[in-house]
């Protein structure tokens, strides 16, 4: 009987020891017995192992690294215009560096020649001569013919042209493209040698002569070529006074001042 009490103690004694965590006689590592846990945890801390390096990324593909914005190309020269009118006038042609020739593959080019007693001038095509391959084409270019004959010309007597050899996109230009026309304005105008200049719209007003076509109406404006000063008056375009006959006496009260002195 008491061999078998000592058994049971014995195997009670084993249990507890079990129960407590403890598996083995002697362990590899000392244990901290006089250790005391932190409150609520009574299951010693494991010490945790250093922290793995991270793998390197495999590089992305070329084509998805970003890339540094390249530098702007150093801006071009000013173009070079030719200095002879039989020169200038094919470079209009067909020379891809004319200013006011990107918008359109079909280029509406002068009629006349240099020093024509008046030269008329517009900022560019109108959808219709854009079609037609002409300045003042249609409807426009008889009411233009009529205003020519109230002060004693004709078309053929005079020359013709726009600053834009085709028509931009809405009928305007950015800054860059309107310094450019700028340039070729004055040029033109210099090769031209007109005695006297009708600009033609408001856009070649306010190109030519720095002023709104409604302050240009019945006056001369200052328009110097050269050192020379060219006798110039502004009207509204044909296809405007079409659609607003009222605008027709201001355009009279600008074209009779070339009727003075005849």
């Amino acid at each position: 009987m008491g061999g078998q009490k000592s058994a049971l103690l014995a195997e009670s004694i084993y249990d507890w020891w079990s129960l407590a965590g403890v598996d083995a006689l002697v362990g590899e590592e000392p244990a901290g017995w006089l250790v005391v846990p932190p409150a609520n945890d009574v299951t010693p801390k494991k010490t945790k192992p250093a922290a793995l390096a991270e793998p390197q990324a495999a590089p992305l593909p070329a084509a998805l690294q970003r890339q540094e914005a390249p530098e702007a190309p150093s801006a071009n020269g000013p173009i070079d215009f030719p200095e002879e009118w039989d020169a200038f006038q094919a470079w209009l042609v067909d020379h891809p560096d004319v200013p006011g020739s990107q918008w359109d593959a079909r280029r509406v080019l002068p009629a006349g020649q240099a020093g024509a007693p008046l030269m008329l001038l517009t900022a560019w095509p109108e959808i219709d001569d854009q079609r037609e391959g002409t300045l003042f084409a249609g409807a426009s270019g008889t009411l233009l013919d009529a205003m020519l004959r109230a002060i004693g010309t004709t078309r053929a007597d005079c020359y013709v042209a726009s600053l834009a050899v085709t028509r931009p996109p809405g009928g305007r230009c950015d800054e860059r493209e309107a310094a450019e026309l700028d340039r070729l304005l004055w040029h033109h105008l210099r090769l031209a040698g007109a005695e006297r200049l009708l600009l033609i719209g408001s856009d070649i007003a306010r190109m030519a002569a720095n002023v709104p076509l409604a302050d240009a109406r019945g006056r001369l404006l200052d328009v110097n070529q050269d050192g020379r000063k060219v006798e110039t008056v502004a009207v509204a375009h044909p296809a405007m006074l079409l659609a607003r006959p009222a605008h027709k006496a201001a355009a009279w009260d600008s074209l009779k001042l070339f009727n003075r002195g005849r």
